[in-house]
């Protein structure tokens, strides 16, 4: 298609955000806490999951309506078997410039390899805190920060480009704020990211008073680094990318609360159960999987998914404040296990 696609909004489609598993082999507090996803908490069943072939079919559509950027996701995307040969398929599709991967990290020595020589360049990787003993309270698994550091300079060696995602929670780790810049300063080609503390699904007992915003941490950082903002690279760019003066590193922030980005965003979400999402707070999706089980394809399919793009008018963190708190707890939104970040 030669015609730009936009949705109520005018915004156009440029990243679709790919989840492969909902399993993960962490309980962070924030996406997938123990109390919900014990044991024996069940997780789709394979069948149940799109397979590599239907997530191709349905990345090549969306390439044709302007999808320029993959991200893959989970639950932990590494956990799913062979994800070297979906990424050497998506890696082929006419169009699509840029592929990523958002990961806990904890598998990349014995992934990273196979995934690099497939085609994939970018990755994402969650780490919480530098201390040990915080880490492991907050992954819940007991894994310490030393393991992740470990996989970070793997990957580095490879040659991937990194992003380490903090995400900030009032009186649990953002003491570790300046520990964290310290150390990625020194790290050349990765990039520390703050995530504010975002109300994603109903699981993860967030409230206003738990979220540091940019602001806050700016203000920390402003005592010990000199930093200058950078220009967005591109229409849609979600990070708030500053560089150090004094050194060859940058660090970024993701303010979904305090400086909401819906007016530009261009991201399409993909559920490992195959449903549409037009937004991370989404209540619920458009079923792609069983359209594509009941043969419908191609040019019809395409149709279809056009027409989704269309009336998608999601914009919850422009709204989130004029909302009632009432309102909000009884919006029940989809897990971020289960979408992808």
């Amino acid at each position: 298609m030669t015609e730009q696609i936009t949705d109520k909004f005018g915004r156009p489609i440029r990243d679709l955000r790919i989840s492969v598993t909902d399993k993960c082999n962490f309980r962070c507090r924030y996406c997938m806490p123990k109390e919900i996803f014990g044991d024996d908490f069940q997780f789709m069943k394979q069948d149940e999951l799109l397979s590599f072939e239907e997530i191709e079919r349905i990345a090549k559509i969306y390439a044709s309506m302007g999808v320029k950027k993959l991200r893959i996701t989970g639950g932990e995307p590494l956990l799913r078997k062979d994800l070297h040969e979906l990424i050497a398929v998506l890696n082929d599709i006419e169009g699509i410039e840029d592929i990523g991967l958002t990961t806990n990290g904890l598998l990349l020595k014995k992934h990273g390899q196979k995934l690099y020589d497939a085609g994939l360049r970018r990755l994402n990787i969650s780490l919480d805190a530098l201390d040990d003993e915080l880490f492991g309270q907050i992954n819940d698994r007991g894994i310490g920060t030393s393991r992740i550091l470990e996989q970070i300079k793997y990957a580095q060696s490879i040659g991937f480009e990194i992003k380490v995602n903090m995400v900030v929670q009032r009186g649990l780790n953002e003491h570790e704020i300046i520990p964290m810049t310290r150390y990625f300063k020194e790290l050349d080609g990765v990039t520390l990211r703050f995530i504010e503390f975002m109300d994603v699904g109903n699981d993860n007992g967030w409230n206003f008073d738990k979220v540091v915003t940019k602001k806050e941490i700016m203000k920390m950082l402003d005592k010990e680094f000199d930093l200058e903002p950078r220009s967005p690279k591109y229409y849609g760019e979600v990070a708030k990318v500053y560089r150090h003066k004094d050194a060859q590193s940058y660090l970024g922030f993701i303010t979904s609360v305090s400086e909401s980005f819906c007016s530009t965003c261009t991201r399409a979400r993909l559920s490992s159960d195959g449903k549409f999402y037009g937004c991370l707070f989404a209540v619920e999706g458009f079923d792609i999987k069983t359209l594509m089980r009941e043969g419908i394809y191609g040019s019809e399919l395409q149709d279809i998914l056009v027409g989704v793009w269309n009336q998608r008018d999601d914009r919850y963190s422009e709204i989130r404040t004029e909302i009632t708190e009432e309102r909000r707890q009884a919006r029940k939104k989809i897990n971020m296990s289960y979408i992808g970040g």
